[in-house]
């Protein structure tokens, strides 16, 4: 039987507004890719891609238009040649420039197949070894401040170990000093900016120092590495690239610059697991310490980077969450905290998560299948 790809779009509601410098959502709007092989083998893939370009330059009607156009027909030729692997995928849409959200969903489903084919976990053909994985919490810019300290009270209480206060012009120096004062010097703390500032704000961010955060995540735009630079020069705060690295080519070039003492991975933006485990490994030659961002992921994307994350230059908390953090009800298992504050990545097969059909109907809105080959 032909191998067959559907994209299904999914309207997945979150439990709380998630507000950043670049706007709120209530819904998660999200593209899920399954694949089946022509052994009917599936394996599952998820896209950080939004409903309009706000974070990365590809969004969800671009991704599925690159994918129907563009990436089928280049694979469409390989499928008579046996099952689809990672290997003949990532180097069939080798030559094509960019789309790294629509390139990594492919491959990323692919992937999860190839791994099922041959019963083998994520996180053992990382050559890495399964372990509870420290995870932090993301919390959105509120209204007030009293609000505020009511979340964090709340997912410290849930036990997370690191708080990431959103940040924007005007909503930054006021959240960190009351969440300081609040919860004590020895919270791990850090701020994410989102793009939302510019070089002329460096003597504003600089006053963040005081409150001994653990690294400011993206506070420039993203083809402004010479203003992260100049942030990074001043050995204050730590300073985090994350919408700057959309490659390998991107990471390097940041960390030869001294625009990056950490690097957020975020598989999905990268393309894939691939050039994720790559960044990595540079980062990690580098001393540069890295962690797993996370894009309200449903159980697909938390569960292969949950294995991601267990490879040896993460060494802070990532961006992962429980699954009660951001929905009610996923379209697989539910991850959430142990007793330590960590998630414990799947031990099965590929990504090592059951996809439930019942519950891709139910949040779907919109699913297209290809047929490759």
């Amino acid at each position: 039987m032909p191998a067959t790809l559907d994209l299904h779009r999914l309207a997945m509601p979150l439990v709380r507004p998630f507000r950043t410098s670049k706007g709120e959502e209530t819904v998660r709007d999200v593209l899920v890719a399954r694949f089946c092989d022509s052994d009917g083998i599936v394996g599952w893939g998820e896209s950080a891609a939004d409903a309009e370009p706000i974070y990365f330059p590809e969004y969800i009607d671009g991704v599925r238009l690159t994918i129907e156009r563009v990436l089928l027909p280049l694979l469409s030729p390989l499928a008579a040649a046996g099952p689809l692997t990672v290997g003949r995928v990532r180097a069939a849409m080798s030559g094509v420039p960019g789309n790294q959200l629509a390139r990594g969903l492919i491959e990323t489903a692919v992937l999860d197949a190839e791994l099922r084919r041959h019963e083998l976990p994520f996180v053992d053909w990382l050559g890495s070894a399964s372990r509870p994985i420290r995870v932090g919490v993301s919390v959105g810019i509120p209204g007030d401040l009293d609000t505020l300290l009511s979340w964090v009270a709340g997912y410290l209480e849930d036990g997370y170990r690191r708080v990431k206060l959103k940040i924007a012009p005007g909503w930054d120096l006021a959240p960190v000093r009351a969440v300081r004062e609040a919860f004590g010097d020895d919270l791990p703390l850090q701020v994410d900016a989102n793009q939302a500032y510019t070089a002329a704000d460096i003597p504003l961010l600089t006053r963040l120092d005081a409150y001994g955060l653990l690294l400011i995540e993206q506070p420039f735009a993203r083809h402004d590495l010479v203003a992260h630079a100049a942030l990074a020069a001043r050995r204050g705060t730590p300073v985090c690239l994350d919408e700057s690295v959309l490659s390998l080519d991107d990471a390097m070039t940041a960390i030869r610059l001294g625009a990056a003492d950490v690097v957020n991975i975020k598989p999905s933006r990268v393309g894939g697991y691939l050039t994720s485990r790559q960044i990595h490994d540079v980062c990690l030659a580098n001393g540069v310490p890295v962690f797993c961002g996370g894009t309200l992921e449903t159980a697909v994307g938390r569960a292969a980077n949950l294995a991601l994350a267990t490879l040896p230059g993460f060494t802070l908390p990532g961006d992962i969450s429980a699954t009660s953090r951001y929905y009610a009800a996923d379209i697989g298992r539910a991850f959430e905290l142990d007793a330590d504050g960590c998630l414990a990545p799947p031990t099965g097969p590929g990504f090592g998560v059951e996809v439930d059909a019942a519950a891709i109907e139910e949040f779907g809105i919109e699913s297209v299948r290809h047929e490759v080959g």
